[in-house]
């Protein structure tokens, strides 16, 4: 029986859904190191036997030092289909974060235009009518005031690179242990950064899909 690499939320035909660890990258990384869509193409092809190449389809992604949930696809269909529900906006991503310092308000919305900065390998909040910005927003509710930080639950609308990184260090309000955005606090392994649930319809039956995945245990410290 093959030992999954990384807690398994759901897995059927068609979707294989992951808690990530952090320091885990979705896809992308050069040898030695692997990436989320490595070990798990590793565990269908050991668990199921099957030969030849493994087909999985990544519909989206999280930050190498980010946790949670993480949605593969097993059929280039379901791909597809899931694909189509992030671009028209119709899933659901909740996420929970620790940030420095506190809010003014305990809810309510961001809203600016982002570019990335390729050289730096980040992203930079711009005007509107800046080239290349693409705009990003998202709601948020304090859910706890600590001695430290908050954590704050979070609605993302639109879902560019470092979306939530950005629009909160740009307020003077950094994810606790992101560094590259300004942060002073430290985490043992990764950021405060946890994609807490996804809803999202389930890309073959007509069934609305909820997953949700517990807060790591490295927050404890800051709860």
């Amino acid at each position: 029986m093959a030992q999954a690499p990384f807690p398994i939320l759901y897995e059927d035909n068609h979707l294989l859904v992951i808690n990530k660890p952090a320091q885990l990258a979705t896809m992308g990384v050069r040898p030695p190191r692997k990436s989320a869509l490595e070990m798990a193409r590793n565990y269908i092809k050991e668990k199921y036997q099957k030969p030849g190449n493994v087909y999985l389809g990544v519909v989206s992604r999280l930050d190498a030092p980010a946790t949670g949930i993480l949605v593969f696809a097993r059929t280039s269909k379901a791909a597809a289909r899931l694909t189509k529900q992030y671009r028209d906006r119709v899933v659901t991503k909740i996420y929970h974060i620790l940030i420095e310092g506190a809010l003014d308000a305990q809810q309510g919305m961001f809203e600016d235009w982002v570019r990335k900065d390729e050289r730096h390998r980040r992203m930079h909040v711009v005007t509107a009518e800046a080239e290349e910005s693409r705009q990003a927003r998202l709601s948020y509710r304090v859910l706890q005031s600590l001695k430290k930080c908050q954590l704050v639950e979070i609605e993302l609308e639109t879902g560019r690179k470092h979306q939530i990184r950005l629009q909160f260090s740009s307020r003077g309000h950094p994810v606790v242990g992101d560094r590259k955005y300004g942060a002073t606090q430290t985490l043992s392994r990764g950021i405060a950064l946890h994609a807490r649930r996804l809803e999202l319809m389930h890309p073959v039956r007509d069934e609305r899909m909820i997953w949700e995945a517990g807060l790591p245990q490295v927050w404890q410290p800051f709860l």
